[in-house]
């Protein structure tokens, strides 16, 4: 108690704000609850970054696509074979064979 009274500063308690209880799980929540539009933007926030993160990956994804279709029709049409060669069951395998080198 002596080296309490002689610290200068005094300790700085902070309360639980809300004590939730669900599941058998009791949680405190720390802080106040006050919802200001910062709180609300800075919360926000990493959910925009998932959401463009994940909207970039798919736009990168399709173009990816679009361009391998785009090489597969090129070398169709800049190669030369007799059309019966296109209604040729195996023709499909041999294109698939082919991008896969």
């Amino acid at each position: 108690m002596q080296a309490l009274a002689k610290r200068k500063i005094a300790p700085k308690l902070q309360t639980a704000a809300a004590t939730v209880v669900q599941d058998g799980v009791v949680t405190l929540q720390m802080g106040s609850d006050d919802r200001s539009l910062w709180n609300r933007i800075g919360s926000l926030l990493p959910l925009l970054a998932l959401v463009a993160g994940m909207i970039t990956i798919a736009v990168i994804a399709e173009d990816k696509r679009v361009n391998e279709l785009a090489e597969i029709d090129t070398e169709l049409l800049t190669d030369e074979l007799p059309p019966d060669a296109y209604t040729d069951p195996g023709f499909a395998q041999f294109l698939r064979m082919k991008s896969r080198d």
